[in-house]
């Protein structure tokens, strides 16, 4: 038996909500910035912010949160709220940046599986939806596990530096291959 909990309450908690963030500013956010643009902004400090590749378009960088070990950011240097606010060119741009990424989690990380999304909007997951990116994870069979349940913490066994340092060795293959045209699918 399928039930529904009603708590009208609620939508006029979720419209505090939405009138605080208008009040504060189109694009304000709880953090106080926006990191990636701040990255993009800072190619100096991109050894110190973990970017692992940029390009005239967008860069690649380590999330300094990561749901798993070497989970990667990817953003346009131009940051708009929604994926379709770009242009067909600037998002090829950014599933190429996609692309880099997927390879660099495969070839260094080497895991079981990837995951790939975009969280748009803040009720989609966004914590910063003024500015859209991508999130590549690498996960293996298992990852989540009782540290997690029980205690609310993910164990990360890998600095991010040393991961950075990794991603930005194997960064220039990943770029070459995947601008390379695809051969014929396996059978």
């Amino acid at each position: 038996m399928e039930r529904n909990l009603w708590a009208p309450w609620r939508m006029a908690y979720i419209r505090n909500l939405e009138t605080q963030a208008e009040e504060a500013g189109v694009g304000a956010v709880a953090n106080g910035g926006n990191f990636l643009l701040e990255a993009w902004r800072h190619p100096d400090l991109d050894a110190v912010n973990h970017v692992v590749h940029r390009d005239a378009a967008g860069l690649i960088m380590l999330n300094r949160y990561p749901y798993a070990n070497g989970h990667l950011l990817v953003a346009l240097g131009d940051p708009r709220p929604r994926l379709v606010d770009y242009g067909p060119a600037a998002r090829a741009r950014f599933w190429g940046l996609v692309d880099v990424a997927t390879l660099l989690v495969e070839r260094c990380m080497r895991p079981q599986g990837v995951n790939v999304g975009l969280n748009q909007g803040r009720a989609a997951g966004a914590g910063l939806p003024e500015h859209i990116h991508a999130h590549v994870l690498p996960r293996w069979s298992g990852d989540t596990n009782f540290m997690a349940a029980v205690a609310g913490a993910r164990v990360i066994p890998e600095s991010l530096e040393s991961v950075s340092a990794l991603y930005r060795d194997a960064v220039h293959d990943a770029v070459v291959d995947a601008a390379r045209e695809p051969g014929p699918a396996s059978a």
